[in-house]
């Protein structure tokens, strides 16, 4: 018989995270992946095997014992820790309705503080040197055409890598004003302008994969193998083969993810005299804080 905890752990992952909150498939992962954690901490350090593990058992001295774990046994940093105990305070918040008989023991819980940490440095490319990584893939092969107009359209929009994942080819517009619907965090949409070189670039991939003609409308744009959509790490792979390619110091050696273009793209627009609401809007952020740290960064430059 499944216990308790077992029983409205799954209602959390899949009615009330899935379902009512239309939480992101990744965002389910993490909050699963958690949960995964903990059941092994449970097991390996109080020896209560999965089957045995109850609400009775979750209280605020096992997480903050937990969360010790994660950072002396398993070395994770500051912000793992704090997004562990992030996925455990949505579920013991959700808890509060369902199980109002423990709710003094959700709420001790929910007062575990997160832990501070350092500000992290925005890392970015020069206008130079995203120019030379954009530049890399040889446009003579039909692959170097896909992984191009991949890499400028990733640049371009300022994408979450996901974001381009799921990019499919009704999501693309080339007609005036040309523009790309990303789909992001909290399954929100929006609509970034697409560039001259980044329509142009789209135009003629769509055209040589047949992509622009009728029923393909949920293809996906850039995908690989079994015309299958390429995956977030086949996406950074390909970031990394091309940068391997550079023989200049500092970039070869940079730690190039699709996200540092994103942090390059909104450098950049900053950096022309972009608003920075304008920034937030591209980025599909949700408050103007979090944009904010491009300003920071640059001001930080500079002086």
């Amino acid at each position: 018989m499944a216990t308790d905890f077992a029983v409205f752990l799954r209602r959390f992952l899949t009615s009330h995270l899935a379902g009512l909150r239309g939480c992101s498939p990744n965002t389910v992962t993490s909050y699963r992946d958690t949960f995964k954690l903990l059941i092994s901490w449970f097991r390996d350090e109080r020896s209560i095997p999965p089957g045995k593990l109850t609400l009775d058992h979750i209280d605020a001295g096992a997480i903050t014992a937990f969360l010790g774990w994660l950072q002396e046994g398993r070395h994770n940093g500051v912000s793992t820790r704090n997004q562990r105990l992030a996925a455990i305070s949505s579920f013991c918040t959700w808890m509060q309705a369902e199980d109002p008989a423990r709710m003094a023991c959700w709420q001790g819980i929910l007062a575990i503080p997160a832990k501070k940490q350092a500000r992290p440095a925005v890392s970015h490319l020069t206008v130079e040197q995203a120019r030379r990584l954009l530049a890399q893939p040889d446009r003579s092969t039909r692959q170097g055409r896909r992984d191009a107009t991949l890499l400028a359209a990733l640049y371009d929009t300022g994408a979450r890598v996901q974001e381009l994942a799921d990019l499919a080819v009704r999501d693309i517009r080339l007609q005036r004003p040309a523009m790309a619907a990303l789909t992001g965090k909290g399954r929100k949409t929006r609509h970034v302008p697409l560039a001259g070189n980044t329509i142009a670039l789209l135009a003629a991939y769509l055209a040589e994969h047949r992509l622009d003609q009728p029923g393909h409308d949920d293809h996906p744009v850039f995908y690989g193998q079994h015309r299958a959509r390429l995956s977030r790490g086949g996406i950074a792979w390909i970031i990394s083969k091309y940068q391997a390619q550079i023989h200049d110091p500092p970039l070869a050696d940079a730690s190039i993810s699709p996200h540092v273009l994103r942090h390059s793209k909104a450098m950049h627009l900053y950096e022309a005299g972009v608003p920075l609401p304008y920034i937030r809007d591209i980025l599909g952020h949700v408050d103007l804080s979090t944009t904010e740290i491009y300003a920071r960064a640059s001001t930080e430059a500079k002086r």
